[in-house]
């Protein structure tokens, strides 16, 4: 749930608007004349673990190290 606030009294509670958008998770919408403006809220990263996204990407692999599908590698001649 948001909660609205008017431009004046986000500037004296700034510090304490923060803290509760942090600590509960919940966005504050700060208004000018009744109409929203500004929007709070915390941030929340986009990132995937990158060992995740290896991990996704491996399907089998044979003694080789040839993936499965995949012709051998030819020797040198």
């Amino acid at each position: 749930m948001e909660k609205r606030v008017s431009k004046a009294a986000f500037k004296a509670h700034a510090c304490e608007l923060f803290r509760q958008v942090e600590m509960l998770g919940e966005s504050v919408v700060v208004t000018d004349r009744g109409h929203p403006t500004v929007e709070i809220r915390p941030y929340r990263s986009k990132r995937r673990d990158p060992l995740q996204v290896v991990r996704a990407s491996i399907v089998h692999f044979n003694a080789k190290g040839v993936p499965e599908g995949l012709p051998e590698p030819q020797e040198a001649l």
